[in-house]
């Protein structure tokens, strides 16, 4: 395979050296399976052949003696900022393909491992992440937020407590960070949200016993009124103005006008789209089955005409081949699911932008609220809303009757004896 990216014969012995040598060729397979173009894969596996004559040098002469460690020490010894970068990630192509990590990519800090309350403190978060998905029954998104909340937290009180171990930390010392919060933070939602993340992190080092006392307590509560703002949302008209805007002759055109229309006409979840596979489309009854939602509870939504012709014309003459069974796909490499939030988010920023619209605010959730308030205008009840958005509880969907002031104005009574 190698030889069909690089065409020197003296190119292709010098890529063959070291304890990636036998490697290598399996490596650019897999980039070009995964859609990276020739320029691209030349790029990384010069790099990695790099790599493999640098840990040559060091004595490593077998693919079991790779490890991140090495990767790391590589990876500083390059000059530019920039080269790091793509080193980082094509080394870490490299180590998915030897089993050394997971799906995710690279990003481990150099002497992360070198200091011993860094150490401690990373078998503290990665079992609290295993906690927090075995026993809580947390999403992945959910746990992420709070394993970085952790994370930095942790961070926080060892460099305030400095030599002494996590155990004696004491009340003033979580008051102090609650304070650090309270002066970096501007948005009271997102301060809200990090003292209840504190919280629950305090209750897994009591319930662990890292700590010596129960400092839950210590934590201060934080005012927040639940629906006391009005959901941000786009008027109809520009929601359906940006849909058209799309063009919609390229694959990647096809793909972002039927996931907008999802959004829109169905008030599905990033997540929910996102994990949307093909066998859950039923296209003879016009519904989508979205079978792993935020609740845990499978439910069944109506496909419009328009989004289900929209959504056939991506499958049939948009889509990448691909062996994923999920609808929506990365069109760029690696080719495969859209598995970040901030990815969708994104394309949706990017065509709101196209028609001029640079909301403070946009993702996927700007075009549920947006479907949100439209039904709610149109008078439809709030429970056909709560049921079309998944909600399980009805009040979470109450927030958008403060946008329905003109049927609220219709329902108010006059005051008896008083001309209406």
């Amino acid at each position: 395979m190698l030889e069909s990216t690089f065409k020197y014969p003296a190119v292709l012995r010098r890529m063959r050296v070291g304890p990636l040598a036998g490697k290598i060729d399996a490596i650019d397979e897999e980039l070009a399976r995964l859609g990276y173009a020739r320029a691209t894969r030349r790029r990384y596996l010069s790099l990695i052949a790099t790599f493999s004559r640098y840990a040559l040098r060091r004595g490593r002469t077998q693919p079991e003696s790779v490890d991140s460690r090495l990767v790391e020490r590589f990876i500083l010894s390059v000059g530019a900022v920039g080269t790091r970068s793509i080193a980082r990630t094509a080394l870490g192509h490299v180590l998915r393909h030897l089993g050394r990590l997971g799906p995710g990519p690279f990003r481990r800090k150099a002497g992360e491992q070198d200091r011993p309350s860094g150490a401690r403190d990373a078998l503290i978060v990665r079992a609290y992440g295993t906690y927090l998905r075995d026993v809580r029954g947390l999403q992945p998104r959910s746990i992420d937020e709070l394993v970085l909340h952790a994370r930095r937290a942790l961070r926080w009180f060892r460099s305030r407590i400095s030599g002494r171990p996590l155990r004696t930390l004491r009340g003033e010392d979580v008051l102090a960070f609650v304070g650090h919060l309270a002066a970096t933070t501007a948005v009271r939602a997102t301060m809200f949200a990090a003292v209840s993340h504190l919280r629950d992190l305090l209750r897994f080092l009591c319930g662990q016993r890292a700590l010596r006392r129960d400092l839950v307590r210590v934590v201060p509560p934080v005012p927040h009124w639940q629906h006391s703002q009005v959901p941000r949302h786009l008027e109809w008209g520009e929601v359906r103005a940006t849909i058209a805007s799309i063009d919609s002759t390229t694959p990647v055109g096809k793909r972002d006008r039927a996931m907008l229309l999802l959004f829109a006409t169905t008030g599905l979840r990033s997540q929910e789209v996102r994990r949307l596979e093909v066998g859950d489309i039923d296209w003879p009854a016009a519904k989508l089955h979205i079978r792993r939602t935020k609740s845990r509870r499978e439910r069944v939504v109506p496909l419009t005409a328009e989004a289900g012709r929209a959504l056939a014309e991506y499958i049939l003459h948009g889509r990448p081949a691909n062996a994923s069974a999920s609808v929506f796909l990365r069109h760029t490499a690696p080719v495969g699911p859209l598995r970040l939030s901030s990815t969708v988010a994104a394309i949706v920023r990017r065509r709101l932008k196209a028609r001029g619209h640079r909301p403070a605010w946009a993702g996927a959730h700007l075009l549920r609220h947006s479907l949100a308030t439209r039904l709610v205008q149109q008078g439809r009840s709030i429970k056909e809303v709560a049921d079309l958005l998944g909600h399980r509880q009805i009040d979470t969907t109450a927030i958008y009757i403060k946008v329905a002031l003109p049927q609220l104005a219709r329902v108010a009574l006059p005051f008896p004896g008083v001309d209406s």
